[in-house]
């Protein structure tokens, strides 16, 4: 099932952010998607793809606006570590 968020703007947003309607509406959905990649609701994969991007795309696109490549906590990376000497 699909569902669809409106968000009402104005002009004045279009203006004062000088992108146009598409390249605004394209950048909210995707600082949203990075907003809920960084605080873990959302993996990298569906986040990507609830912006249209590809993964790795996305991952890389993240850094622009303030978000952290890995969302990876401190007691995760000692879990990773411990993995990657076990393989």
């Amino acid at each position: 099932m699909t569902h669809i968020l409106t968000i009402p703007y104005s002009d004045s947003v279009l203006l004062e952010t000088s992108l146009t309607r598409t390249e605004f509406e394209r950048e909210a959905v995707f600082i949203l998607a990075a907003k809920l990649y960084e605080l873990g609701r959302l993996s990298s994969g569906k986040a990507a793809e609830f912006c249209g991007k590809e993964r790795v795309d996305f991952l890389l696109a993240l850094p622009r606006v303030g978000v952290p490549i890995s969302n990876l906590q401190p007691e995760d990376v000692d879990d990773e570590v411990s993995f990657a000497r076990r393989s």
